[in-house]
């Protein structure tokens, strides 16, 4: 088995090295990880691509490269440089240092790498660690990750719907803000909102007097609605959702088509 791993929050991320493992694990004895991952953070790119630039791409040992750019560049690098056009069996992304449930998953790079690799036609899974005061306090705050994502990963890989319409499903993984022995197991959730906790800005001068605005986040222990990703990562579960890169609004569309009519 061919795995293609990447992440957003950089090459020498220590997430990135639990992703390892957990794709060395799946991939077998005989099986082979290849990473391309940023050469520096690339988080809340959400699935941009350097559309209008190039980006300069190094090996760095035995099938793992960096590349000056966002997770799905590094998808695209992985696909059509790195493996001359040989496919994986699977693209994981991650373990990104914080959650992207519920509203994160639109910003998220971690998710953007995973949703490229299921726009080439490429099974493909996202995976997250919810931070908190006990996974932040840990020698090893990806433990839970750690633990559990081989187990998941091998029973989502195995067992998951894996479709080929236009645009495949993925998933996205988000592991709960607890260590290990306190995951209570996994559950397939819908993505959540919260609804009162959004992305703004804070203003900040510099010594010289220039005036800079720094991109805040509101808190991330609002739980949203009952059996929804957040939620029940908050209670302890490994949260499992399906999702397509297809953004259209399905349930208003004959509304929309009579209104207009």
């Amino acid at each position: 088995m061919r795995i293609l791993i990447t992440n957003d929050d950089g090459i020498n991320a220590p997430g990135l090295q639990v992703l390892h493992e957990i794709a060395t694990d799946l991939a077998g004895p005989e099986g082979e990880v290849w990473t391309v991952a940023p050469a520096f953070e690339q988080s809340g790119v959400g699935h941009c691509i350097s559309y209008t630039h190039p980006m300069m791409i190094m090996k760095l040992d035995e099938r793992r490269y960096a590349a000056e750019g966002s997770p799905a560049d590094c998808v695209l690098a992985g696909l059509y440089d790195v493996l001359e056009g040989g496919r994986p069996d699977l693209v994981l992304s991650g373990v990104n240092r914080g959650n992207n449930s519920a509203e994160n998953a639109l910003y998220s790079g971690t998710l953007g790498g995973a949703m490229e690799a299921a726009l080439q036609g490429i099974p493909a899974i996202a995976l997250s660690q919810f931070l908190g005061p006990d996974v932040m306090q840990a020698p090893d705050m990806f433990e839970a990750a750690r633990v559990h994502g081989p187990a998941l990963i091998r029973k989502i890989w195995e067992k998951g719907i894996w479709d080929d319409g236009h645009y495949r499903v993925f998933y996205n993984v988000n592991f709960p803000p607890v260590l290990a022995a306190g995951v209570k197991g996994h559950k397939v959730a819908a993505q959540g909102y919260r609804t009162d906790s959004f992305f703004g800005v804070e203003p900040h001068h510099s010594p010289t007097g220039k005036r800079f605005l720094w991109i805040k986040g509101g808190p991330q222990h609002t739980a949203t609605a009952p059996g929804t990703d957040a939620a029940v990562n908050l209670d302890g579960y490994i949260s499992v959702t399906p999702m397509r890169a297809d953004l259209t609004a399905h349930d208003v569309l004959s509304d929309l088509e009579a209104r207009l009519a």
